[in-house]
């Protein structure tokens, strides 16, 4: 069988099939079925793909047949290729229509191609009729067969949008409500300070001349202790600049572990210069991957924590390793954590709304921050009384970045 005969082939097929849809769409028409609107956008599309699909499975299983005639002359094979082709375009188009042209066109290409004599059309052969019903059942049974396994896999894309909507619905109202409670948290956190602020500030514009030296130190003092509690919210507020829909942006170098704590406490002594802090790193500790300014901002909020709350001014900061982690400790030496507090202390600007102890410097976000971070270069965060008194704040950070770089 040449390639121009392949060709007039292909080309009855299509035309064959596009008359076959276009009838269809007529018909449609006046009766009300399709809409004029969505003719050229749907109904269009739908007859070309599917008449394309048809023609070219038709196409490959006539190519089949013509090759195995050509070079084994096999003709028995014939019926079996094309009642795949049946099978294929069943499954492969929508709805019965296109099945059913498939298995006429295979049964008449079957007598036409590969049938004595070749190349004319004999109705009185025998079997005829029943491999005519045969092609014809495998078409039907099939499309009905990939319509259902069609229909279900619609009902599962559906279901997974659903739930995906449901769970993008939970992840915005989650969101508000973090705002709700972070806008709370930071208005709690910064009234304190401002009240203090503009009442010691208003004293000595109203009183000067009343104010003695030791009371207008006192009162300076004040207004310097506020505002830098103030700083350091600021600088809590412009970490969560860095946390866009919860995901943490960090940009993580390997950093040497006794610089960062030479920087923790060079700002803490600036902050209170009565701190006794204590530092202790084992030699085994060099480089350790971190995003060096939110991991500072991390220890300078548990070391604050630990001097406004724990009682004392001794701190110790140190550092021991564990595997593939590098576990960081902060510890004070006073009254430590009330134990119903321990569950929800790194909760996300939770727990704050009751009055405690910490009223007038709170908690703040510095907590629920340090735990983002911390999370975020794949570490955890704890917090435990100990035996002999006081509290420690630890979390880990991975080690095994630091040791690929050092190989590279």
């Amino acid at each position: 069988m040449s390639l121009k005969i392949l060709a007039k082939l292909w080309a009855f097929f299509y035309y064959t099939s596009c008359l076959v849809g276009n009838v269809i769409i007529k018909w449609g028409i006046e009766k009300g079925v399709f809409s004029m609107i969505n003719l050229t956008a749907k109904i269009t599309h739908w007859v070309s793909v599917n008449c394309l699909k048809t023609a070219a499975i038709l196409c490959a299983a006539t190519a089949a047949n013509a090759i195995l005639l050509q070079c084994f002359q096999m003709t028995s094979s014939a019926t079996e290729l094309y009642t795949l082709g049946v099978l294929l375009v069943s499954l492969n188009t929508a709805g019965y229509l296109w099945g059913i042209i498939a298995a006429v066109a295979s049964v008449l290409c079957v007598n036409y191609f590969f049938t004595y004599p070749p190349f004319h059309l004999n109705f009185t052969i025998e079997g005829y009729p029943v491999t005519f019903l045969i092609m014809l059942t495998v078409a039907i049974t099939t499309s009905a067969l990939g319509g259902r396994v069609k229909k279900q896999r619609e009902l599962a894309r559906e279901r997974t949008r659903l739930t995906e909507e449901r769970q993008r619905i939970l992840i915005e109202t989650e969101k508000e409500k973090m705002r709700g409670n972070l806008l709370r948290a930071i208005s709690h956190d910064l009234r304190t300070p401002l009240t203090g602020i503009l009442g010691a500030s208003g004293a000595l514009l109203d009183n000067d001349e009343l104010i003695d030296p030791a009371s207008r130190q006192e009162l300076l003092t004040g207004i310097h202790e506020d505002a830098e509690w103030l700083l350091r919210m600021v600088e809590n507020i412009l970490s969560i600049t860095r946390i866009s829909g919860g995901a943490l942006s960090l940009k993580k170098v390997c950093e040497p572990l006794d610089e960062v704590f030479s920087q923790v406490a060079a700002k803490s002594r600036k902050r209170f210069p009565q701190i006794e802090l204590s530092i202790q790193i084992p030699d085994e500790v060099a480089l350790v991957p971190m995003d060096e300014m939110l991991i500072v901002q991390v220890l300078i909020n548990l070391i604050d924590n630990a001097i406004l709350h724990g009682g004392g001014n001794a701190v110790a900061l140190s550092a021991e390793t564990e595997n593939d982690i590098v576990r960081i400790i902060v510890r004070d030496y006073g009254q430590g954590i009330p134990p119903e507090d321990l569950p929800t202390l790194f909760d996300e600007f939770g727990s704050r709304d009751k009055e405690s102890s910490d009223a007038t410097r709170g908690l703040g976000i510095g907590l629920s921050i340090c735990r983002t971070i911390v999370e975020g270069h794949g570490g955890h965060i704890f917090a435990r009384n100990l035996p002999d008194g006081g509290a420690s704040i630890s979390f880990t950070l991975p080690t095994k970045e630091a040791a690929s770089y050092a190989e590279s």
